[in-house]
């Protein structure tokens, strides 16, 4: 069995190899004395509860793990974990490193096909697996995804995906909807169909993650973007929400939040934000709402 930690990698890939469990999961609110020992604090919440795991021996059943360079964290808890294997502080599945190009550029598209077909050859996934595994994935693309739980007007919550359904339970005590992703479903987010029946499903693979919105390094207008999900949502308030150690998503702050009240949603800030949300964020986010509803 195989897990993933971090955004744009190549599900199709993941889905072929018939032994994915899925992403690593984490919880936030407990102790970690091992993550402590070894890790910096600027490394966010999730990603030291994985190290805890992994030195806890959780993780023993995976035979091994796949990061993202598409994430600063997750590749900086790659190498961590590659050094701590590698002088026995811990034991574990092998951890495996995915390249991520996203230039818009021919040599970046090449780039991130020879990355998909070094990581099969690695998984042993050939052509024609690979083809079964975009046509499954496709399937899952069809089925598209929730975006807002039952009742109430909708929230959009944007900015750092947060750890997981808190910050969208808090929203819906306040009687909304909360409309946007948890940070294991943006890993999940298979992205745009990919070609079927291409001659190359390598590099089908590789152009559908090159163009990919998904992810802090993707090149696209994301003040254009947190619009187009508002109004897709018909969300009626947004929340953007940043953690502490989110040093990439920030800087599109101010141009989103531009964007949001040139058409009319109100939108509640909040930065360098604790991951647990135990922060006052849930009275804040109750305010704002409950101000609106009035």
């Amino acid at each position: 069995m195989i897990a993933y930690v971090g955004p744009d990698l190549p599900q199709d890939l993941l889905a072929a190899t018939g032994a994915c469990s899925g992403a690593l999961t984490w919880n936030v609110d407990r102790a970690m004395p091992a993550a402590d020992r070894w890790l910096e604090s600027k490394f966010p919440l999730w990603a030291r509860s994985i190290l805890q795991d992994w030195s806890d021996g959780v993780l023993d059943g995976l035979e091994a793990v796949i990061f993202s360079r598409g994430d600063d964290a997750a590749q900086r808890l790659y190498y961590y974990l590659c050094e701590l294997r590698l002088q026995g502080h811990i034991r574990g599945p092998e951890p495996l490193i995915f390249d991520v190009a996203k230039i818009a550029r021919p040599s970046s598209v090449m780039h991130m096909a020879t990355a998909v077909r070094k990581l099969a050859d690695r998984l042993g996934v050939g052509g024609e697996a690979l083809e079964r595994g975009i046509v499954e994935t496709n399937g899952r693309r069809a089925a598209g995804e929730r975006l807002a739980g039952p009742g109430g007007s909708i929230c959009l919550l944007s900015g750092t995906p947060p750890p997981d359904g808190r910050l969208h339970a808090i929203v819906a005590a306040a009687g909304w909807r909360a409309a946007g992703l948890t940070l294991a479903e943006s890993w999940q987010h298979p992205g745009d169909p990919v070609d079927e029946a291409s001659g190359d499903p390598f590099a089908a693979v590789a152009r559908q993650l090159h163009v990919s919105p998904h992810g802090s390094r993707a090149f696209f207008d994301r003040a254009a973007a947190v619009v187009a999900e508002a109004q897709a949502a018909q969300a009626k308030a947004a929340l953007l929400w940043f953690a502490e150690e989110d040093e990439a998503r920030i800087w599109h702050l101010p141009a989103q939040r531009d964007a949001l009240a040139r058409v009319g949603v109100p939108t509640l800030i909040l930065t360098r934000r604790d991951w647990r949300a135990n922060d006052g964020a849930a009275d804040e986010i109750a305010y704002f709402l409950k101000e609106l509803s009035a």
